[in-house]
């Protein structure tokens, strides 16, 4: 039995069969420490790999940017990677761009066949966002629609909104990350992605945020979550365990959820 959807990729299917996903982010600010970060996490064999390119200190210089995405595909041992930029109202850091050079950007990494998947976030202006999904249809890059919310947990109804917007919106793969301020939070999100997992068509990511939230990234997967991101070398986002962690923990409810 899956509990999550497959992600298929332009040259490969990231199958459901492992559950989950587990994502590990480069967060380095330069290229040498893009690259130190990456071999520390090769030995771990994440399914998957996020470059987080807010963190990266020639992001106004596209051409170092696409150089990077090319090093790191050509270091990754084959892992896809997921080209990201985090906005700063929604928790990235602050950049030197507006959007139509990051618009711009994406394209050329896309363009340039280093990348797989990329995020962008729902919230930009709609123009913004079909020209996106024109990018991702183009070079067969998958779009990742996202939304993140640092201060809290929306309700059920707003969380499903959210992930039923994206898919109509043309993303590939739909993901929300929100912050807890109570246990009861973290249940808020897993219901909004399980009821969305029934009724998308699309694979979904999400996750608490925050130590409350950790439970989230070692049990989303049971509700919905193809991916879950965990630490390989050092940590993007609050909440997130290292990778030989997850995979433990994954392990004992696999086997349990098997009767073994």
């Amino acid at each position: 039995m899956s509990f999550s959807r497959p992600i298929e990729l332009k040259n490969a299917s990231l199958s459901a069969d492992k559950e989950p996903l587990v994502c590990a982010p480069l967060v380095g600010a330069t290229e040498a420490a893009v690259l130190s970060e990456l071999a520390a996490i090769l030995p771990k064999k994440p399914e998957l790999l996020e470059w987080r390119v807010d963190f990266f200190d020639g992001i106004a210089d596209t051409g170092r940017v696409v150089a990077m995405a090319k090093a790191i595909q050509e270091n990754a041992a084959g892992i896809p990677l997921i080209f990201t930029r985090r906005s700063i109202r929604e928790g990235g850091n602050p950049i030197p761009l507006d959007e139509d050079q990051v618009l711009a950007m994406c394209q050329a990494v896309c363009r340039c066949g280093a990348v797989d998947l990329f995020d962008y976030e729902l919230s930009v202006e709609p123009a913004y966002f079909a020209a996106a999904v024109a990018l991702a249809r183009e070079t067969g890059v998958r779009l990742i629609a996202s939304f993140h919310n640092f201060q809290e947990t929306p309700s059920t109804e707003v969380l499903l909104a959210k992930f039923v917007a994206m898919e109509q919106a043309g993303a590939d793969i739909a993901k929300i990350a929100v912050m807890p301020k109570e246990l009861r939070d973290v249940l808020t999100l897993l219901d909004a992605t399980l009821t969305a997992r029934n009724t998308l068509k699309i694979p979904l990511i999400s996750m608490s945020m925050g130590g409350l939230g950790s439970l989230s990234r070692l049990f989303g997967w049971v509700f919905g979550s193809s991916v879950s991101f965990a630490v390989g070398d050092k940590t993007s986002a609050p909440g997130q365990v290292p990778i030989e962690q997850l995979n433990t923990v994954v392990d004992i409810v696999h086997r349990a959820l098997k009767g073994q």
